[in-house]
């Protein structure tokens, strides 16, 4: 029997719950700023004369990789300072470059905006997981974490509505020569992007739980850069030579066959931007845990080292590949194929897909702590939904021609897509001791983000623009569940001892 299954009930404070509710809104915000994407694409395809795999890369990889990375020593940041202002002001960058996204007039302006987001949105979730984990005892993280992590799809669907309903009914009333040029894309960056300025401010009358002002250190931020230069080339070679020269001969190495492999892939599908972003990514995640295991060997042992930890991180990094595909391609798709209107999509795609995550991410995260009680892989067990059953909705979905089933398909992927996040994101923090939680939540983030993020929408854009057949591009992500599952057999494996070791 391991600790948290025998933990006794505990009544949690109202405060801790408004406090949650408020999270839950700033990540709604997080979701609307960042998915918004998703509907505008096509207007923004035909303005900056781009193509599929460009719009990939904008929703993903130029978000996702200083998302992931600086998520890294945000996330032992969140450790060691006052979370609450450390969100604040990430919340305040990441709705600003939403702003300026509105300004963009070409592809590189609009990608460095994306770039900005990313920067701002990587504060999120580490200081939220370990927000929440400080509010809430541990049997009820799973189901603290899902209501957070509820906003991700309510943000979804709104980003979906609220850039119809602009985008129509700014080129309505705008039709020729608009307020600074601007055309109803720019203006739906703009106008989703102020609210997130008050609620930054709002941000900053809650109150920092104990754990967080006790290890508030004049130090942090000093520590923040030292971890940002672990992993920036070329900082992160030099701190490699200061170990040593073996350590030195490792990173070299690493950088050389990573950026091998990166440039064989841009030679072969072209779009260098990616690929020369998943390099960087790729070192300095590398650079990172290779300097992690020589200075903090137990951090690294609960967290990478661990073959447990990986599984959680892996079977959520595969799905997540299927459902940032789904999420972003899904609009576009409806609107080539079926026809529909900006509007028409936010009510059709938009709403259902917010309830149909919501949904999920409850009834996921409500499933893991009930099965909690029975079997110590019960947050595991539930991720086996998020597994299989989209592979069956996405293959009807993309391939039938009515608009009805097509939309009960997608809906229902959200559904299942969801059920895995509060399962996997509890799972995992339940593998660490209680100071590495921030570090431990930014570690399961790279999966996902570094893999289904980076490469889920690119791939399906790459697919489309080879093939002229953006279906098959969906429906070629689920190839994904073939090493989703392999990781699931081993998480189910893996998880109890290593829990066991954690709660001695």
């Amino acid at each position: 029997m391991n600790g948290e299954r025998l933990n006794p009930p505990a009544r949690v404070p109202v405060y801790n719950w408004y406090a949650l509710g408020v999270l839950a809104l700033v990540y709604c915000t997080n979701f609307i700023d960042r998915q918004i994407l998703s509907i505008l694409a096509n207007d923004i395809k035909a303005d900056l004369a781009i193509d599929d795999a460009q719009l990939g890369f904008l929703y993903g990889t130029a978000f996702a990789v200083f998302y992931a990375l600086l998520g890294i020593p945000l996330g032992r940041l969140a450790d060691s300072t006052h979370r609450l202002r450390l969100l604040s002001f990430g919340l305040a960058l990441w709705s600003a470059m939403t702003v300026l996204s509105g300004l963009a007039r070409n592809y590189a302006q609009l990608a460095l905006a994306r770039v900005g987001v990313g920067v701002g949105e990587a504060s999120a979730n580490p200081c939220a997981y370990s927000l929440i984990a400080d509010w809430f005892p541990a049997h009820m993280r799973a189901r603290a974490i899902a209501i957070y992590s509820a906003g991700l799809f309510v943000g979804s669907g709104l980003s979906l509505w609220l850039g119809g309903y602009i985008v129509e009914g700014w080129n309505a009333a705008f039709p020729i020569d608009p307020p600074l040029g601007l055309r109803g894309w720019q203006a739906a960056f703009i106008v989703v992007g102020m609210p997130g300025l008050v609620l930054a401010a709002w941000l900053l009358t809650l109150r920092e739980p104990e754990r967080g002002a006790k290890a508030e250190s004049a130090g942090a931020f000093r520590t923040f850069l030292g971890q940002c230069a672990l992993i920036v080339p070329p900082f992160a070679a030099i701190g490699a030579a200061r170990e040593g020269g073996r350590a030195l001969a490792v990173n070299l190495a690493g950088a050389a066959l990573i950026a091998l492999i990166c440039a064989a892939l841009a030679l072969l599908l072209g779009n260098v931007e990616q690929f020369v972003l998943i390099g960087i990514a790729y070192y300095a995640v590398f650079s990172w845990v290779s300097h992690t295991r020589r200075a903090d060997p137990e951090c690294h042992a609960q967290t990478w080292g661990s073959g447990a930890f990986r599984a959680i991180v892996g079977v959520y990094a595969c799905t997540s590949y299927v459902g940032y595909s789904v999420t972003y391609w899904a609009a576009p798709y409806a609107e080539r194929t079926f026809a529909l209107g900006k509007a028409e999509l936010g009510l059709l795609i938009g709403a259902p897909n917010a309830l149909g995550g919501f949904l999920g991410i409850l009834a996921g995260g409500w499933a893991a702590d009930a099965l909690l009680r029975y079997t110590v892989n019960g947050r595991v067990l539930v991720a086996s939904a998020a597994v299989v059953l989209p592979v069956p909705l996405v293959l009807i979905g993309y391939t039938t021609d009515s608009q009805t089933l097509f939309l009960l398909c997608n809906v229902l992927t959200q559904l299942a897509t969801a059920s895995a996040l509060g399962a996997c994101a509890s799972a995992s923090q339940a593998l660490v001791d209680e100071h590495m939680r921030g570090r431990a939540s930014a570690l399961f983030l790279l999966g996902p983000t570094l893999v289904g993020l980076c490469f889920g929408p690119f791939a399906v854009g790459l697919v489309s623009e080879r093939t002229g057949d953006l279906g098959l591009g969906v429906m070629m992500s689920l190839l994904a569940a073939i090493p989703a599952g392999l990781c699931l057999l081993a998480g189910l494996r893996l998880y109890p001892a290593a829990l066991a070791h954690i709660s001695r």
